[in-house]
């Protein structure tokens, strides 16, 4: 099993980032896929799910109208659109299956 994330990197405030994760080994389109993030000093918090389909989507608070997650089965890839960035949203972001993670990706948020 492996989960893949990329396209983390360096953004200035109010930009964009897509993080996408790729998933092999496990049957993808059964699966909700999740993304959480963790801050330095601070817990991991839950950002996004979606459900095996796609239909469904739940986001935190703190991410709700900024956010966006969307998967696509065919190429068994999740992925987080992630506008209006800001400072607090700097973290290592990981996708989450059930009980597998992937290695993370860093988003650092910063004029």
């Amino acid at each position: 099993v492996q989960l893949v994330e990329s396209g983390g990197g360096l953004v200035q405030p109010g930009l964009s980032l897509r993080l996408s994760c790729a998933a092999s080994g496990f049957p993808f389109i059964w699966y909700d896929m999740k993304w959480h993030r963790q801050a330095p000093g601070k817990e991991r918090e839950l950002v996004a799910v979606i459900s095996s389909g796609g239909g469904t989507t739940n986001y935190a608070d703190s991410v709700k109208g900024r956010f966006t997650i969307s998967r696509d089965n065919t190429k068994n890839t999740v992925y987080l659109q992630m506008n209006s960035l800001k400072p607090e949203d700097t973290a290592v972001y990981y996708c989450n299956a059930r009980s597998y993670w992937g290695q993370g990706t860093q988003v650092t948020v910063s004029s």
